[in-house]
C-alpha cells in the first residue's frame, strides 16, 4: 500500500479562492523524496516566524534524540520549547478543529505533517501551510480528511515575564525531582487507598481467630466457622488483588519518573558548561549512577512500608479495643524503637556519606585506569595503581560495614523489642484471662495485631538507611542540576544560523578554572571573512585556548570574543558550533565504525558527501585497503588506528558540512609527509574563501595562510603578514622559544 501525501499548490489566489483546490489533485509520493527532510521540524519553522519567534533548525533540535534524525510528535513538543512556543498533542477530528486554537499542526499518513492556519467548515476549506516550501494553499476538507492520522499539535506563544517579576515567578517552577514526582500523584493517589484498604483487611485475621476460639470452638458451630472461613478468604483475595495491584502501579509510576528524570539528568550534564564539569570522569559518574538508589527508594517496598506507618495508630486502637490494657505493650515498645532509630541517625549518616565518597573515589580510579591502561604498563606503574586502588577498596569497605553495622543493629534491636512486646501481650493477657477480663480469642487476636502493629517500625533501620543514601545521592544530582548551562531558558540568543567567519578578540584575558595563570592576558586582533590566519607560539602560550573560545567552550573573564561582530554569547552554541569546522589537538573517536565517525555530528549526511569528506583528508586509500571499507571499526576512543588515521578522520569531520570557518589545531602532527602534503593539497582548494584560525607548530602548515599571530605567555607579540613575521623570527626580533 503506497504512502500517500498532500501535493503542494500554488499559492490561492485572494480574488479566486478556489482554484488553487481544482488545480491541485492528490498524488501519490514517497515522504521525503526530494531529499532529507523532517516535516515536523520544517512546521516548526513555520510556526516560529508565525508567532514572530524565529529559530534555526540546528538550534530547535540540537541534543535532542532525533528518531531517524527527525522530530517525533513528543520531541516536537520539546523543541517547541526552545522557539518560546507551548505545545499540546491532541486528539481531535478534523472538523471539530476551531479558529480559535490555529495555527496547528495536523500530523498526515506517511510520516507527513501540515501547519493549519484558517478553517472554513461551513465551506468546507482549509488553508494550510506547505512544509516543503511555506507557501499557503487552500484545500476542502473532503480531500484533507482521508489522510488527518486524527492528531493534532496546538501551540502558543509563551508568556514572558520581565525581570521584575522573574523573582516570583521562580517561586512557582517547582523542584526537577519533585516536579517530575507530581506528575504521577493520581497514581500514588490510588496506592494510597490501596494501601488503606489492605491495611482493613489485616484486621480480618485476628478478628477471624479471635471468634474461632471464642464462639465456634466452646459452642462446635461449624457452621458458623465456614461462614466466617469464607468471609475471611474472600477478604483475603481482595487483599491479594490490591498488593498486586498496589506493586504495579508503584512499578509504573517509578518507570515514568525514571524515563523523564534521567533524560533530563543526562540531558543537563550535556549542556553543563565546560567551565563547571567536574575534575573526575569516574567520580561524576559514580554520582550519576547513584540516581538508581533515588529511583529504587521511589519505587520499591520502602515507600509502601512509609505509607504503612500511618495505620500503626489503627492497630493500637483495635488492640485497645478487644484487649483493653495489653495496648501498652506495644504502647512502651514503639518509642524503644524509634528512639534507638534517632540515636543512630547521626553516626550512620556520616556512614552513609563517607561510603558515598569512597565509591566514588573508587569508581574514579577504575575509570581512570582502564582509559590509559597503555600508559600504566608502558610506565611500570600498575603498583602504584593497586596500593592506590586497594586503598579506595578498603576505605569503602571500612565505611560500609560500619553503615551495615548500624543499620543491622536498629533491626535487631527493632525485632528484639517486638518479640518482648508479644512475650509481654501473652503474660498480661493469661493475668487478664485468670480475672475474667480477657477471653482466649482476644489475647491471640492481640498478639497477632501487637506483631502487626510493631511490622513496620521494624522496618524504619532499614528506611532510615534508605533514606540517608537515598538524601545524599539526591543532593549530589541536585548539584549536578544545577550546575551552569550554556543553554539557559532565561537567555535569549540572537539567531544567526548563517555565518560569515568574521572574527575579533577585544581585550580577552582567560584564565582556566581552578588556576591562577592567566592562559590569555588582554589579547586583541580581527580576522576579516576569508582570511587565513596562523597561530604560533611556544608551548602553553595560548593558542589552543584562542579555538576553544572561538568555539564557545569557555567564557572569557575579562573583554569580548565576536563572531560577525555579535559577542558569542549572544549567539546561540548549536548555530556556532554548526558553522565551525574544528579540528582539535586532542583527537576523539567513537565506538563505531569510520562512517559513523565522521558523520557523528551529521548523522543525515548522504554518502556523497562523506566520501568527499574522506577523499579531502586522505581516507580513500586507508578505507578502500580495508575489506569492510567505511565500516571498519574503530574501537573506543579510536584505539584500533593509527594517531594519524585518527586525525584524517577528525579533518573528514569538519569539512563534511562546507563550514564558513575552520579552526585547525595541530590538524597533521601525526601523519607521515606523504599524507600530509596530500591533505594540504586537497585542503587548500577546500579553504578558499573561507575562515581559517590555523594553530601549529610546523612550518609546512604555513602554506595555508597569509597572515601569523605570535604568542607568548598569554599575550600577543606579533601580528602581521607571514613572511614579516618569520623574517623577524629568523632573525631574532622576536624571542619566542
Amino acid at each position: 500500500m503506497s504512502q500517500k501525501t498532500l501535493q503542494q499548490s500554488q499559492p490561492a489566489s485572494p480574488q479566486q479562492p478556489g482554484a488553487a483546490a481544482d488545480a491541485a489533485p492528490v498524488a501519490d509520493s514517497a515522504a521525503g523524496s526530494g531529499g532529507f527532510q523532517d516535516p515536523l521540524l520544517e512546521c516548526l519553522l513555520l510556526l516560529g516566524r508565525l508567532e514572530h519567534r524565529p529559530c534555526s533548525a540546528t538550534v530547535l533540535t540540537a541534543g535532542l534524540p532525533l528518531v531517524d534524525e527527525r522530530l517525533t510528535p513528543e520531541l516536537f513538543v520539546r523543541a517547541a520549547q526552545r522557539a518560546g512556543l507551548s505545545a499540546k498533542i491532541v486528539s481531535r477530528p478534523l472538523q471539530q478543529l476551531s479558529n480559535l486554537v490555529l495555527p496547528a499542526v495536523l500530523l498526515l499518513e506517511g510520516n507527513n505533517a501540515v501547519v493549519l492556519v484558517n478553517i472554513d467548515a461551513d465551506n468546507d476549506q482549509a488553508v494550510l501551510l506547505e512544509p516543503e516550501s511555506g507557501g499557503e494553499s487552500r484545500r476542502s476538507l473532503s480531500e484533507l480528511q482521508p489522510h488527518y492520522l486524527g492528531y493534532a499539535i496546538f501551540t502558543r506563544p509563551q508568556y514572558q515575564f520581565d525581570a521584575r517579576t522573574q523573582e516570583l515567578d521562580t517561586h512557582h517552577q517547582g523542584h526537577w525531582f519533585w516536579g517530575v514526582m507530581a506528575r504521577s500523584w493520581r497514581i500514588y493517589r490510588d496506592v494510597l487507598l490501596a494501601s488503606l484498604l489492605i491495611n482493613l483487611f489485616a484486621l480480618a485475621n485476628p478478628l477471624f481467630v479471635m471468634n474461632v476460639y471464642d464462639r465456634v470452638v466452646p459452642n462446635e458451630a461449624l457452621e458458623t466457622l465456614w461462614v466466617l472461613a469464607i468471609g475471611v478468604s474472600i477478604v483475603y483475595g481482595f487483599d491479594f488483588l490490591l498488593k498486586t495491584l498496589r506493586a504495579y502501579f508503584i512499578e509504573v509510576a517509578g518507570k515514568k519518573s525514571d524515563v523523564l528524570l534521567s533524560s533530563l539528568i543526562f540531558e543537563r550534564v550535556l549542556g553543563t558548561k565546560l567551565a563547571d564539569r567536574p575534575a573526575s570522569v569516574g567520580a561524576f559518574a559514580s554520582q550519576f549512577r547513584e540516581f538508581e538508589s533515588v529511583r529504587n527508594f521511589i519505587t520499591s517496598s520502602t515507600v509502601t512500608a512509609f505509607i504503612d506507618l500511618p495505620f500503626v495508630v489503627l492497630f493500637l486502637i483495635v488492640i485497645g479495643y478487644v484487649g483493653g490494657p495489653l495496648v501498652f505493650a506495644p504502647l512502651f515498645a514503639i518509642p524503644v524503637i524509634v528512639g534507638y532509630g534517632l540515636y543512630v541517625q547521626r553516626p550512620l549518616r556520616r556512614a552513609v556519606e563517607q561510603t558515598f565518597q569512597a565509591s566514588a573515589q573508587k569508581n574514579a580510579t577504575l575509570v581512570e585506569t582502564l582509559t590509559g591502561l597503555e600508559t600504566v604498563k608502558t610506565l611500570g606503574a600498575e603498583g602504584r595503581i593497586q596500593r592506590l586502588w586497594e586503598k579506595s577498596v578498603g576505605h569503602l569497605a571500612q565505611w560500609g560495614l560500619r553503615s551495615r553495622t548500624l543499620s543491622s543493629s536498629a533491626a535487631s534491636v527493632a525485632g528484639a523489642v517486638q518479640q518482648f512486646a508479644s512475650v509481654a501481650v501473652v503474660v498480661l493477657g493469661v493475668y487478664l484471662i485468670a480475672e475474667k477480663a480477657l477471653t482466649m480469642g482476644a489475647l491471640i487476636a492481640c498478639v497477632l495485631l501487637t506483631s502487626r502493629a510493631l511490622a513496620p517500625m521494624a522496618q524504619v533501620a532499614s528506611l532510615l538507611v534508605n533514606y540517608h543514601q537515598t538524601r545524599t545521592a539526591l543532593d549530589s544530582l541536585d548539584h549536578m542540576v544545577n550546575k551552569p548551562q550554556e543553554r539557559d531558558d532565561k537567555h535569549h540568543f540572537i539567531q544567526r544560523p548563517e555565518i560569515k567567519g568574521a572574527i575579533h578578540f577585544d581585550k580577552v584575558s582567560f584564565c582556566y578554572p581552578g588556576e591562577q595563570q592567566p592562559a590569555l592576558d588582554n589579547v586583541s586582533f580581527k580576522i576579516a571573512p576569508g582570511e587565513r590566519v596562523a597561530v604560533i607560539g611556544r608551548i602553553g602560550s595560548g593558542k589552543s585556548t584562542l579555538q576553544k573560545l572561538v568555539m564557545g567552550l569557555y567564557q572569557p573573564q575579562q573583554g569580548a570574543v565576536l563572531v560577525d561582530a555579535i559577542d558569542i554569547k549572544q549567539l546561540d552554541p548549536a548555530d556556532l558550533r554548526g558553522s565551525i569546522g574544528y579540528v582539535s589537538q586532542d583527537i576523539t573517536l567513537f565506538f563505531g565504525s569510520v562512517k559513523d565517525n565522521i558523520a557523528y555530528g551529521a548523522p543525515h549526511s548522504d554518502d556523497v558527501r562523506i566520501v568527499r569528506a574522506a577523499d579531502i583528508a586522505g581516507l580513500t586509500e586507508f578505507v578502500n585497503s580495508h575489506p569492510l571499507g567505511f565500516q571498519r571499526p574503530v574501537g573506543e576512543r579510536g584505539e584500533a588506528l593509527s594517531g594519524g588515521q585518527r586525525q584524517s578522520i577528525a579533518i573528514a569531520r569538519a569539512v563534511l558540512a562546507d563550514p564558513p570557518v575552520y579552526l585547525l589545531d595541530e590538524p597533521t602532527t601525526a601523519m607521515d609527509h606523504s599524507s600530509e602534503e596530500l591533505v594540504l593539497t586537497r585542503l587548500r582548494e577546500v579553504l578558499a574563501e573561507k575562515t581559517l584560525l590555523l594553530v601549529t607548530h610546523k612550518t609546512s602548515l604555513l602554506s595555508l595562510v597569509d597572515r601569523v599571530l605570535v604568542l607568548d605567555r598569554g599575550k600577543l607579540i606579533a601580528d602581521g603578514p607571514k613572511e614579516s613575521v618569520l623574517a623577524a623570527l629568523r632573525k631574532g626580533q622576536l624571542r619566542v622559544a
